[in-house]
């Protein structure tokens, strides 16, 4: 009998350690608790996220969002990308939530701009025009990286619904990290994203062999799959292999569908 793969040590952390509140981030719409959590001697920051918290949406079921947090995790993990921080699925001061491994982003990072060019310069891939003031638009650029490239290809996969300025983590270390993945998943086209500079284009060859490796692992049966049926419906689950199939079949990222606004707002 094979065993299941070891828990990551900051995932074992987040789950079987003390959660104690230190603030709250009060900016979000949802509640969102900036945590301590320890265990056997190690400690970090983290976020907690209590379902008791989530602000009702029509177009998802209530209670669901933190379930959606940690999918995406898995999917980020599954991968190999390691583009979600380290999420869980547990019981904290006020009730069931999700617990995420807090990440300090470098503020120095600059990932989005706006420029008064026609054309995004070198390293830069346009988005589109921005409202700046009332008479006066700008072109909103974001950064051609390939970290980046990589999470518009997950956010493809998710159906990320939400895809802001803010929730695009640079950490010192020159990763990058996606955060607040609640309102992902949905059977219906809702992606909303910052990240279209690449939209229409050809998938790298990387994005390619990992949407291959995320469909097997994707099949009925498979540890994902099973995970994800833990956490989203049947349907959604269905949904997700259906993007996967898609995306390998087009070998291209996606565009604007039309029918759904496809940036967020606000954007930042």
């Amino acid at each position: 009998m094979s065993s299941s793969p070891p828990t990551p040590p900051d995932a074992e952390l987040l789950a079987r350690g003390e959660l104690t509140v230190r603030g709250r981030v009060r900016e979000a719409s949802n509640a969102v608790l900036y945590c301590s959590v320890s265990y056997e001697g190690r400690e970090a920051a983290c976020v907690y996220k209590p379902v008791a918290g989530e602000q009702p949406l029509w177009d998802f079921p209530d209670g669901t969002l933190a379930q959606r947090e940690v999918a995406a995790y898995e999917i980020s993990e599954a991968t190999g990308w390691g583009l979600v921080p380290p999420t869980v699925l547990r019981e904290g001061p006020y009730g069931e939530g999700m617990v995420q491994l807090w990440i300090e982003a470098d503020p120095g990072a600059r990932l989005l701009a706006l420029t008064e060019d026609d054309e995004a310069g070198e390293g830069w891939k346009a988005v589109g025009p921005a409202q700046v003031d009332e008479d006066r638009t700008a072109l909103l650029v974001h950064a051609d990286t390939p970290e980046l490239r990589r999470l518009a290809v997950l956010d493809a996969v998710i159906n990320n619904g939400d895809r802001k300025g803010g929730h695009l983590l640079p950490a010192p270390d020159g990763r990058l990290y996606g955060i607040d993945h609640g309102v992902s998943f949905h059977v219906d086209d809702k992606l909303r994203t910052l990240l279209w500079g690449w939209a229409g284009e050809e998938l790298p060859a990387e994005a390619a062999g990992v949407l291959d490796a995320l469909d097997r692992s994707l099949a009925p049966g498979a540890p994902l799959a099973a995970r994800l049926a833990e956490l989203l419906t049947d349907a959604e689950v269905v949904a997700v292999r259906t993007r996967v199939e898609a995306l390998r079949a087009t070998g291209r990222h996606p565009e604007p569908s039309g029918q759904w606004p496809a940036i967020p707002w606000p954007p930042v």
